[in-house]
């Protein structure tokens, strides 16, 4: 017999992300772990560090050539990131 207020499981997790204010984070996670698949494989094997702070994206580069490359770059990257996040994760991205 089903209780008239049930919920399904995806529900019930969504609103305890919700309640404990881990959206946001589970976000920056998913738009860093799809760095590579944005940049290629080329950028991110030269990619020391990558992370997220206050909005913004830091990513450490071994290659000053494909951080020239990246800075051109830099608008669309941001826009194509935000895009797999679903949402506007970042605001700005600074190369190092």
């Amino acid at each position: 017999m089903r209780r008239s207020k049930t919920i399904s499981l995806a529900d019930a997790m969504k609103d305890y992300l919700r309640e404990m204010k881990l959206e946001d984070k589970l976000r920056e996670i998913s738009l860093v772990n799809s760095w590579e698949e944005v940049v290629g494989r080329a950028i991110s094997s030269r990619t020391l560090k990558i992370y997220i702070k206050d909005g913004v994206l830091y990513v450490h580069l071994s290659s000053s050539v494909a951080r020239n490359e990246l800075m051109m770059l830099r608008e669309e990257l941001m826009d194509k990131l935000n895009q797999k996040a679903g949402s506007e994760v970042i605001t700005r991205i600074v190369f190092r």
